[in-house]
């Protein structure tokens, strides 16, 4: 394998292969780590244990949880998160976060312990087949039966993993590997050979688009996550204030442009704003920046943005004319793209077409937001409670949402102020992903505050978590909003399954005494002169804190387009 690298670290003669694991990880930057230990991993957690001073390792209460705390780590870091598990099911436990991370395009490094080398396919105790399991789902992946591959894979692992569109990296080592002795030396990996993860920018293709940019009469940009990925929010920011441009974001895009920036339209998408989804079928030049053109994004493609030219500025080939077909693609890192773009267009302004998304707004107002946000029903609304949380965070909090009706809310009505704000279970949309991974959100990011908004039913499936948020002493605040339903399965029977609530409501148990079986400040209130003072004490609390809030059982979230349906036919009742 051929591997340009930096200068090499000094060698250090005759170490075990769980050793040079550890000290791979201290080469490469690694701090903390999540995991749970088991049999085939045991000898490096033996060495794990003589560096505890030096890396912090985190037990979590299933292998799970890992994956989804170290997608938390690296979504406020910036940096790799890293996980850890034994063999067989240890391993298949970390497959759903380890999925997560390959379509949200998230950095991790997951280390698993295999069966000795000379037991493989075998079917020994505990031996799954984690790199055919893994292919699909992982950026890359590879099995170490000797000791002295650790190393060199080790640093493509992490190379592999944060360069180019992020992603994660499995490494499976033998037992027998993790004993062997050898003479460790370790090489940063800087490049490698056919693996091109930085496309370079055509000139020629910036300059076309920069003429469309300009003749433009009704111009539309969507921006995803590939801005937050390429650390572009400045450039960005710059180009959205030069070009007039209205904007808005795919879900995972959210946060990278402050919340209340006047050229901020809102989110895109099946429960996304009314003037954005419907404006994507009037606009005359549709500018994507850094998204995918998903489903939940686009509706039916035979319908979406046709009357449109569409720029695509995307850093990963395997995404250009996948879903829509660009007229220009500047296949690059986003960050340069737009500092190309940056350079040449000319500023305008756009009265009309502004207006035009002012009048939209005002209808999604009236007939939706202030429903939500200012009910005359007595029961309490998710939507006043995110607008609570906003009250007394100030924009300034990192929130982690799980997968449902309440993460719909929370994007739409969440206040951002910085970018790296908003961590969600995207593309694979997994229940039980917020809980871990606002551990992994608040260790990447210690001196903010952090706020996991669950519903009751993804809560229930990574509630053991409480037992690792203890441990650790982190203060996190949890949210669940209970309405005693899997809500949004729920919404889908009641208006287009006719009401048939098939598996959908929760038997709930006591969420308080659960929390506070786990030594966690908690707290349930179903009334909304409780909700200020609740979330004061929670937002001021320096502890952990558990807050159940009950809203309305069969509450709906709008506006809401069909699935499978035109951007156009977006509802909003």
């Amino acid at each position: 394998m051929s591997t340009s690298s930096q200068e090499k670290s000094k060698v250090i003669s005759n170490i075990s292969g769980a050793e040079a694991v550890i000290r791979c990880l201290l080469e490469e930057g690694v701090e903390t780590l999540y995991g749970y230990p088991g049999g085939a991993i045991m000898p490096i957690y033996d060495e794990l244990y003589k560096f505890q001073d030096i890396l912090h390792h985190v037990l979590t209460r299933h292998e799970q949880g890992a994956t989804h705390a170290a997608q938390g780590y690296a979504r406020t870091s910036g940096k790799v998160g890293v996980a850890m598990a034994t063999s067989g099911p240890g391993a298949t436990n970390l497959v759903t976060g380890i999925a997560d991370a390959q379509i949200d395009s998230t950095p991790m490094v997951c280390i698993t312990g295999q069966v000795a080398s000379h037991l493989l396919g075998s079917d020994a105790f505990q031996e799954t087949d984690i790199i055919g399991i893994s292919t699909p789902v992982t950026k890359w992946n590879y099995q170490i039966t000797k000791a002295s591959e650790i190393p060199e894979i080790m640093a493509r692992a992490f190379y592999i993993a944060r360069s180019g569109r992020p992603g994660p990296v499995l490494i499976d080592i033998t037992k027998d590997a993790q004993f062997e002795h050898f003479d460790f030396g370790y090489k940063k990996c800087t490049g490698i050979r056919s693996y091109q993860p930085y496309p370079i920018l055509d000139q020629v293709k910036v300059d076309e688009a920069i003429a469309l940019i300009n003749q433009a009469k009704k111009p539309f940009i969507v921006w995803g996550q590939g801005v937050i990925l390429g650390q572009a929010e400045s450039e960005f920011k710059t180009f959205v204030e030069i070009s007039g441009i209205p904007a808005a974001w795919t879900i995972l895009g959210l946060s990278a442009l402050p919340t209340d920036h006047p050229s901020n339209r809102g989110m895109v998408g099946m429960h996304g704003n009314y003037a954005p989804n419907l404006l994507t079928n009037e606009c005359d030049l549709l500018i994507a920046i850094g998204m995918r053109f998903d489903d939940r994004v686009t509706g039916d493609l035979n319908t979406y943005a046709k009357q449109a030219k569409i720029i695509h500025l995307e850093l990963d080939p395997a995404e250009v004319n996948k879903n829509v077909t660009a007229d220009i693609t500047l296949l690059a890192d986003c960050k340069i793209s737009l500092q190309r773009l940056n350079e040449k267009i000319t500023p305008k302004s756009y009265p009309e077409w502004i207006q035009r998304f002012d009048e939209l707004d005002a209808i999604e107002y009236k007939k939706v937001i202030h429903h939500d946000l200012h009910p005359t029903k007595p029961g309490l609304t998710m939507g006043e409670t995110i607008e609570m949380i906003n009250r007394f965070s100030k924009g300034n909090a990192v929130i982690v949402t799980d997968v449902g009706q309440h993460q719909m809310v929370a994007c739409r009505y969440a206040k951002f102020n910085q970018s790296k704000s908003n961590v969600t279970s995207g593309g694979l949309g997994t229940m039980g992903f917020a809980l871990p991974a606002a551990i992994g959100a608040k260790m990447g990011a210690p001196e903010r505050e952090v706020v996991a908004v669950i519903g009751d039913g993804g809560y229930q499936m990574t509630i053991q978590e409480l037992g690792t948020i203890f441990q650790q002493r982190l203060a996190v605040k949890i949210v669940v909003l209970n309405n005693d339903f899997l809500g949004m399965v729920r919404q889908w029977q009641q208006l287009f399954f006719d009401k048939r609530y098939a598996s959908t409501e929760m038997v709930n148990p006591d969420f308080v005494k659960i929390a506070e079986g786990y030594y966690i400040q908690a707290k349930r209130i179903n009334q909304r002169d409780e909700l200020e003072n609740a979330v004061k004490e929670m937002i001021a609390s320096d502890q952990p804190y558990f807050l159940e809030v009950c809203v309305e059982k069969e509450d709906n979230v709008f506006p809401m387009i069909p699935s499978g349906a035109s951007v156009s036919a977006i509802r909003l009742e």
